[in-house]
């Protein structure tokens, strides 16, 4: 990982972690990287403390873990895990998406229609990371008309920790031409616009199940291995 930016020394720890999580997130710390903390206070031009305390918090927020012999690293989610963790979105995603849509308002659909053409934008330039950018962000708008924000704060983490295999998805998706990248949240929008409770949870649900159906496979042909 390259920063660019020089910071002072006294860079607080939320300016350190907020510099790391980018990075993971935007996947320039892949699934697996070693958070070494002499080299990343170099990087970002701080004592080691506000890094080491950085990576704790990285640590409880699910994106790094500790492996013996390598220290920190950025966390890589099993497949068994990522089905957990699918699981748990699609229970939580499909609610989200049925209440946000009774509630929405025609500028919040307006918002939602920005981002989507942004996601098309990205999809067709073949720049992942900015389409999974906007596809979070048209799904926030939806799911924040609920008026729920520990549902939408609780599926944010679970965005977060598997933001790696989203990055990893995306890529086959985009290579494959596969309009699952953009199909659902065309239907989505549409649903949202007229309120339709039954149909965004019906949509919601369908692309949370797609995307267990290929974890579930990768599973299977592991096992077969």
């Amino acid at each position: 990982m390259v920063i660019s930016k020089r910071v002072e020394p006294t860079l607080l720890t939320d300016q350190v972690y907020a510099m790391i999580h980018e990075a993971i997130l935007n996947g320039d710390l892949p699934a697996g990287s070693r958070l070494r903390i002499r080299d990343l206070a170099a990087q970002v031009g701080t004592s080691v403390m506000p890094v080491r305390e950085a990576i704790r918090r990285l640590e409880e927020a699910g994106l790094a873990e500790r492996e013996p012999h390598k220290g920190a690293v950025v966390k890589n989610l099993s497949l068994k895990e990522l089905a957990h963790v699918y699981d748990v979105r699609r229970l939580l995603e499909t609610e989200a998406a049925r209440l946000g849509s009774q509630h929405i308002s025609a500028k919040d659909c307006d918002r939602m229609q920005a981002q989507y053409e942004l996601m098309r934008t990205a999809i067709t330039e073949e720049r992942v990371v900015a389409v999974l950018d906007h596809d979070e962000e048209m799904l926030s708008i939806l799911y924040g008309a609920a008026g729920n924000p520990v549902l939408v704060k609780m599926i944010r983490d679970l965005w977060q920790q598997c933001r790696a295999y989203k990055i990893v998805g995306a890529k086959a998706r985009l290579e494959d031409r596969d309009d699952s990248l953009w199909r659902y949240q065309e239907e989505l929008l549409a649903a949202a616009r007229k309120n339709d409770a039954v149909a965004a949870a019906s949509i919601s649900d369908a692309s949370l199940a797609d995307a267990s159906d290929r974890i579930r496979a990768g599973l299977a042909a592991q096992a077969e291995a």
